[in-house]
């Protein structure tokens, strides 16, 4: 048995969802969203390589010596499958371990709204599920996407680097194509994909503008594509979409986004008041009113058209947040915390009588 094997099981013990090596620093895990160092020795730069070789794979060995950076997968059976990075510092080589429970949340475990699951029986467009490394986009996404295997009778492909959680084929045929170990590239994939006959796309991470182009020009073509993007904010995410591309195809790409995105979903973590952590949501419908938003370049007027079609299911993260707040899902505090929008956030809560401290928004 590899030695990590110990400090990746103490990640599921200690309901811990990451495991951090650092060479010069004891294993630390992040336990609901709180770092909590392991009473251990501090590791030498040996002792950190050691713990890696026997669990990386070729490539990602390959990887690591060339650039100093590596994304793998590994599976401790009986425990759970890992997010594996490894990279090198100024003190020596480290890595981090994300957990990626055998079990995963289904759609009913999360609670998610009506509106995000409407978008799941969509039979073509594009839908974005974005936030904050660490917000819980991979769980979101692979609830969304167990919700279909549910229901729909479709040919589903994943792109991902790596393949975190594991589908079985229930009504639907799924296919899940890892990253530098089925296939070069997130783009290479998801162009091969249109000659597999698919129904549905899901692109693990849109990382760059010909994976963006390819994905919005799949889901103009019939096909209903899932993607992920590092945003945090529904709006935000169409002027980082468009962005990408230069400025003498900005206006062609407009036009498209307009046609074929469907929803965002924008989420964030929020530590519960006793422990483990619950996701926000701001969620982005799209209507006639906005499609011309994206269509015209009015994008700062997003935010008040979501506001106009909240019957549609559209919901600001603000409101999302003093939703959780009333359920007493989690404080005032951490609401502030999380809010892009402090001063709003802190008048909608004293509009439902509840009070905050000054120091809350600090």
């Amino acid at each position: 048995m590899p030695d990590i094997d110990k400090y990746l099981s103490a990640i599921q013990k200690n309901e811990g969802s990451d495991l951090h090596i650092s060479t010069g620093s004891p294993p630390i895990l992040r336990v609901h969203g709180t770092m909590a160092p392991l009473k251990a020795t501090p590791f030498e730069s040996d002792k950190v390589q050691a713990l890696l070789d026997p669990i990386m794979t070729e490539t990602a060995r390959r990887n690591f010596a060339e650039t100093g950076d590596a994304d793998w997968a590994y599976d401790l059976k009986g425990v759970a499958r890992f997010r594996c990075n490894a990279f090198q510092d100024r003190r020596g080589p480290g890595a981090v371990f994300r957990i990626i429970p055998n079990d995963f949340m289904t759609a009913e475990d999360l609670d998610l709204p009506e509106a995000v699951l409407k978008l799941c029986t969509l039979p073509k467009g594009l839908v974005l599920v974005t936030g904050p490394t660490g917000s819980g986009k991979s769980t979101t996404l692979t609830a969304m996407i167990d919700y279909i295997n549910q229901r729909r009778t479709d040919h589903v492909i994943t792109i991902e680097d790596p393949i975190e959680f594991v589908h079985e084929n229930k009504k639907c045929l799924i296919n899940q194509r890892e990253v530098h170990t089925h296939t070069d590239s997130f783009s290479r994939a998801l162009r091969a994909a249109l000659r597999e006959d698919p129904d549905i796309v899901l692109v693990g991470e849109m990382r760059d503008l010909e994976t963006t182009h390819i994905a919005i020009e799949t889901a103009e073509t019939g096909h209903l594509v899932f993607g992920t993007l590092h945003t945090t904010t529904a709006a935000s995410t169409v002027d980082r979409i468009i962005d990408q591309f230069p400025a003498d195809r900005q206006a062609q790409i407009r036009t498209m986004l307009a046609s074929s995105l469907k929803g965002i979903v924008a989420q964030t973590l929020c530590k519960r008041p006793s422990k483990g952590r619950i996701a926000a949501l701001e969620v982005l419908i799209v209507n006639n009113a906005i499609s011309n938003q994206i269509r015209e370049g009015k994008t700062f007027q997003i935010e008040s058209g979501m506001q106009v079609g909240r019957k549609e299911g559209n919901m600001l993260m603000n409101d999302a947040l003093v939703q959780h707040v009333v359920d007493e899902n989690i404080t005032a505090a951490e609401a502030i915390h999380r809010s892009l929008q402090r001063t709003d956030l802190i008048d909608k809560l004293a509009s439902k009588g509840i009070e905050t401290n000054p120091g809350d928004s600090a």
